[in-house]
């Protein structure tokens, strides 16, 4: 057993193996102490010595979604035979047949209990080819199947879109840390387009799109690996589709961050825009619309389509309702069909199909009454149709609620099959009988302890208790000494031998015509998988606009308009996470508009901390997503030019595992919305340059807010506390000075909230210091030292000095002189050494004459 158990190692040596022994999968060696860690189970060994540890086979599902969420894969190695067909084949020690028959990875998952139902589960293979980089994203559990090829530097934003569960590239090839690494063979353009057309069945791929080679190539590792990880079993792909990144709003990993979009930067989905917007009633409209807010799209003929269905259901409340409420009832079909064709399917799953896809029939014919119908939901409409004849199968044959689990039968309904019911009809009676047979025993021995029972083991016997058992014993006495345990007996009897046989023969044969009618409905089911999943994703699209339109009316959001030119219009714009939350506390979310055009496309703001710069510039960002998405948006009203790429510096953060610190992160950040930010993009940024000294961080913030002006030209919201550089107003013709309001009040520091024209007057720093707590003494000491640094500045004209003349893109700036010290002048005359004491005196005196005039 132990050879056999190191073979099927060597098959998967990078997986924990999940070794099949009885009504147990065991783990040896290294994979049980591993296991045993991960999931706080007994550790055990084998008599010699062989560390050990098992979980039950009916519970391993929940022990395999402890192991995956720790990052560790499983290899299943099941047994392919019974005992019983083992000694037929080899004796009677022969050794029972076993199989790796799945390798169970993050990305590979189909079960239920293994997913979360509302977010997709992603797999993506990475293939090199030169400057750009092939990407197969697949969502098995669904069919989703996308094709993608990008530049090297927009890599990062791909993955940080998809957020997949695991990722695959060729030996040698730079990926994420934690990517799984698979033969370059498999990674070949040729072998992709081969393995694609072998797929779908095709002679060209034409009909699908235009791949490169690098897609291609990133297609043949993404297929080699899912047909590794199934053991060459069958798994759900759709046709694939071909992505190019000017599909979508192209939107990259810090921003997302920043903006915390699916996820807030402590990775929880609470607190994120998709947790603020999401009102979806099923798991497929959840994972859509997360799809949508991920990847905004870039074309505003779709992005109308969209808006139009949403404000269709905006407008009739009634339909809305009705059709909420039978989607929350409808199950998530196309994970049901995923299992089913991953082979992992079970009698439920066409249960759900049943259901489902007579809840999208009787959708179809409650909005086919609307006048006038959206272009989208007249696209959607033919697809909740067309499945009449295997709803109306599985209808007869399934049970009201088909059990998971089908080895136990019951999943057929009665009237099925005449052939069916007559067997389940004499395994029926012939318990009965035995019941009967269980009372006559009784009266007979005069035992009316005695009962018929029932194990896989001895099939069915008779069991008395010890004491009432001699008279059983008799040879004569009819009855057939099987077993004695601690208190009971066991015996058989003719009778009851010959009973037993049939009701077992009726009940197997039962389960076998149950077994067969299985098969033919799951082929039947898969034979229309395409339209199935083309429903699928019809009932998410309706459940997303129905969503987004709820959400609208809960939250007076406004359809934007998109325009052709680069303008962004917001009257009355609203943080949606940041307005719920402060709705939640009783208060209220203060508006504010922004405007920007071609002669003010660049607005600086600033104001106090806390004063809600930072949510201002976060809050146009997202509606722009939200708009670009097909979602109405927190607004009055809202009009923008499509965005291509948006980009937030908002913020601090290292990544000191990679070397960087806060200002390293925040400079190439910065670089990054330089070299790529174009005149269709949308661009915020907070504080640049507050990361290092005073002089540096000022010239940084002042270049870079000429760069955008100039060579740029993008729509920018720049947020800052260097005042000095205001002065750029007088010479960049579209930058816009702007402040978020404050005043002080009895000492008090009061934030209005709202955004006025021009220039704060101060930025209040130590207000907000002392409402954060700073001791007394210290607020003492920095206003005195505020007010000497102001007394400079008016001498000296400040940090900002001679910067009015300052030609644009000027390389660097001299620092202004320091003003003289009087006390530090007179101290570097004393000679120390030669003073008498009554000289020492005197200079003493006049020092604290001259610490006096300093006002110190």
């Amino acid at each position: 057993m132990m050879a056999q158990y190191h073979g099927l190692k060597a098959e998967a040596p990078d997986c924990l193996l999940f070794y099949r022994m009885g009504d147990f999968f065991e783990l040896f060696f290294e994979d049980a102490h591993v296991a045993a860690a991960t999931l706080d189970i007994a550790l055990t060994s084998r008599g010699d010595g062989a560390p050990m540890c098992g979980v039950p086979v009916h519970a391993a599902d929940a022990y395999l979604a402890r192991l995956i969420r720790a990052g560790h894969r499983v290899a299943v190695a099941e047994q392919v035979e019974t005992p019983e067909q083992a000694k037929k084949r080899g004796g009677s020690k022969a050794l029972v047949a076993r199989k790796i028959i799945r390798l169970v990875t993050a990305g590979t998952l189909t079960e239920e209990s293994l997913l979360d139902s509302r977010s997709a589960n992603w797999l993506v293979a990475l293939a090199e080819q030169g400057a750009r980089v092939g990407l197969a994203a697949a969502d098995i559990s669904t069919g989703r199947f996308e094709l993608a090829s990008v530049p090297s530097a927009s890599l990062d934003a791909e993955l940080a879109r998809l957020g997949p569960s695991e990722v695959v590239i060729a030996e040698g090839s730079e990926g994420p840390a934690d990517a799984v690494i698979a033969s370059r063979g498999s990674f070949q353009s040729g072998e992709g387009e081969r393995l694609l057309k072998a797929r779908f069945g095709v002679a060209t791929l034409d009909g699908f799109g235009t791949f490169d080679k690098a897609a291609l190539a990133a297609a043949g590792g993404l297929l080699a690996y899912l047909d590794r990880t199934s053991q060459g079993g069958s798994l759900f792909l759709q046709p694939p589709t071909p992505r190019t990144p000017e599909d979508h709003m192209a939107i990259d990993a810090a921003t997302r961050e920043s903006l915390e979009l699916a996820r807030t930067q402590s990775g929880e989905r609470k607190g994120s825009l998709l947790d603020a917007v999401d009102r979806t009633v099923t798991g497929a409209g959840a994972r859509l619309l997360a799809a949508d807010i991920s990847a905004p799209l870039n074309e505003a003929q779709a992005i109308e389509a969209r808006l139009n269905l949403v404000g269709r259901f905006a407008e009739d409340g009634t339909c809305r309702d009705r059709l909420r409420g039978r989607l929350r009832a409808l199950p998530d079909i196309g994970r049901a069909l995923g299992r089913l064709v991953a082979g992992r399917g079970s009698p439920r799953d066409l249960g759900q199909l049943r259901d489902g896809l007579a809840g999208a029939r009787d959708l179809h014919e409650m909005l086919g009454q609307l006048d006038g119908p959206p272009a989208l939901l007249t696209q959607l409409m033919p697809r909740l149709r067309g499945h009449g004849a295997l709803v109306d199968k599985l209808s007869r044959a399934l049970v009201q609620t088909p059990p998971i689990d089908a080895s136990d039968g019951g999943f057929i309904g009665e009237g099925f099959d005449a052939a069916l019911d007559e067997l389940r009809s004499l395994a029926g009676d012939g318990r009965r009988a035995i019941a009967v047979l269980e009372a006559r025993f009784r009266e007979q021995t005069s035992i009316s302890g005695l009962k018929i029972r029932h194990n896989g083991v001895l099939g069915y016997h008779i069991e008395v208790g010890a004491r009432f058992a001699d008279p059983l014993m008799r040879p004569d006495s009819g009855f057939i000494h099987r077993q004695t345990l601690a208190g009971v007996v066991r015996f058989n009897a003719p009778e009851l031998h010959d009973l037993a046989m049939k009701v077992a023969q009726a009940g197997n044969h039962a389960l076998a015509a149950e077994q067969a009618h299985l098969e033919e409905l799951i082929d039947l089911a898969l034979g229309q998988r395409d339209p199935i999943a083309a429903t699928a994703d019809a009932l998410a699209r309706l459940d997303v606009a129905a969503a987004l339109a709820e959400r609208a009316i809960e939250g007076g959001w406004c359809r934007p308009e998109v325009v052709p030119h680069a303008c962004f219009e917001i009257e009355g714009g609203r943080h949606p996470v940041v307005e719920a939350a402060v709705t939640a506390s009783g208060e209220r979310f203060v508006a504010n508009d922004c405007r920007l055009s071609e002669n003010a496309r660049l607005w600086l703001v600033t104001g106090p901390n806390m004063g809600g710069k930072s949510t201002f510039l976060r809050q146009n960002a997202l509606i722009a997503v939200l708009a670009q998405a097909g979602s109405f948006v927190p607004a009055a009203s809202a009009t923008l030019g499509l965005v291509d790429r948006l980009f937030s510096r908002v913020g601090a953060s290292d990544n000191l595992a990679r070397g960087r610190s806060t200002f390293m992160v925040e400079m190439i950040e910065t670089a990054a919305i330089l070299s790529q930010a174009s005149e269709r993009s949308f661009v915020i940024l907070d504080e640049v340059g507050r990361g290092t000294s005073t002089y540096d961080g000022l010239a940084i913030a002042w270049a870079v807010l000429e760069a955008i002006h100039e060579t740029n030209r993008c729509r920018c919201l720049f947020a800052t506390h260097y005042h000095e550089l205001t002065r750029l107003a007088g010479r960049l013709e579209a930058l816009s000075l702007h402040h978020v309001r404050a005043k002080e009040w009895k000492g008090d520091l009061v934030l209005l909230h709202e955004l006025a024209s021009g220039a704060a007057d101060k930025s209040y720093g130590l207000a907000v210091a002392r409402l954060a707590g700073l001791p007394k003494p210290v607020l003492a000491r920095a206003k005195d030292v505020l007010a000497r640094l102001e007394k400079g500045r008016e001498k000296t004209g400040g940090i900002a000095a001679g910067l009015d003349d300052l030609p644009l893109f000027a390389a660097a700036t001299e620092r202004e002189a320091e003003a003289p010290d009087p006390l530090r002048e007179a101290l570097g005359q004393i000679d120390a050494d030669s003073l008498s004491p009554r000289d020492a005196l005197e200079a003493i005196y006049r020092l604290k004459g001259l610490l006096g005039g300093t006002g110190a």
